[in-house]
């Protein structure tokens, strides 16, 4: 309850920053939407009747009011509900994140007991390597390589574009593939780097060495023993990297032509959208929040000690 009380102050002040730094971005949305050869005394009017006279701390109050309801207010440029445009946008990008956080994984688990198991030979050096390899690429250009490789020379996935899973759960998910890969090599590469170094340890520990005397095969002790001690560490990982998936999906996105968030943000951004981008960062601040949470909360299984001690 007290993880979920915190949540409260802390998206106060992402919502306050945020509101600051808007009014620093170069430019006044009153100008683009009265138009090109609107007067003064019109231009004026547009500020008025969008508030934009009113002190900063007014303007700010009057949005925090309606966000609490649960309305985050008008884009001012299409006249769109903040909260509708959103939640239209939120299913590609949480998409998005679910295949790249799969890829990962599917990467990862394997490599990184390989690596832990076989550490200092060659297996080991083999997957420190890609996992390096994997951190430096950067995601557009995996991107960008991908498509050319995979959707042009070999034309097996799309190339662009979002089927959604209303459509067809293959459909959704082979589409996915491409956007997926390209995000989910970097979040691979540090959960690989951390299972590697966490079970390591593990495997080190004086029960391991007893169950290994009884008898048992590796295999088992890995999955049985060494998986689950070794996990705090890498679901702590995890957790960090949702706020990473949810930001490299801004140019994954614009990459791969899907109608995410990202897509949306820097659009606001452009515009100077500042409804559109205060509803944006919050609903995203709010997500990692409660991920995290959710990471906080499987300590308690993973490790029992932990549950004790809260």
């Amino acid at each position: 309850m007290k993880r979920v009380l915190m949540m409260v102050p802390l998206l106060f002040l992402v919502s306050l920053g945020v509101f600051a730094l808007v009014l620093l971005i170069p430019g006044d949305p009153a100008i683009t939407i009265a138009g090109e050869n609107a007067t003064v005394a019109e231009i004026e009017a547009t500020r008025e009747r969008l508030g934009f006279n009113d002190p900063v701390i007014v303007q700010y109050l009057g949005w925090a009011g309606s966000a609490l309801t649960g309305d985050l207010g008008t884009s001012l440029f299409s006249n769109e509900s903040v909260t509708g445009a959103i939640l239209g946008r939120f299913p590609v990008t949480i998409s998005v994140a679910a295949a790249a956080m799969t890829v990962a994984l599917l990467i990862a688990v394997p490599a990184g007991i390989i690596a832990a198991v076989h550490r200092g030979r060659w297996p080991d050096r083999l997957a420190t390597l890609l996992a390096s390899i994997g951190i430096s690429m950067p995601n557009f250009w995996v991107g960008i390589l991908l498509i050319i490789v995979l959707a042009l020379m070999f034309p097996i996935f799309p190339a662009v574009g979002y089927t959604p899973i209303t459509d067809g759960v293959g459909a959704w998910a082979w589409g996915l593939v491409l956007p997926g890969i390209t995000l989910g090599t970097t979040v691979a590469a540090e959960i690989t780097r951390q299972l590697r170094g966490s079970l390591h340890d593990v495997m080190q520990q004086d029960y391991i060495r007893t169950a290994r005397a009884n008898g048992l095969r590796g295999g088992v002790i890995i999955a049985k023993h060494g998986l689950k001690n070794a996990a705090v560490p890498v679901v702590t990982v995890i957790g960090f990297q949702v706020g990473f998936l949810l930001g490299g999906s801004v140019i994954v996105e614009r990459v791969f032509g899907l109608p995410g968030l990202g897509d949306l943000a820097i659009r606001a951004v452009l515009q100077r959208d500042i409804p559109m981008i205060q509803g944006i960062v919050v609903v995203t601040a709010l997500v990692v929040m409660l991920i995290n949470l959710a990471v906080d909360l499987s300590y308690g299984y993973l490790n029992p000690k932990v549950r004790q001690q809260g």
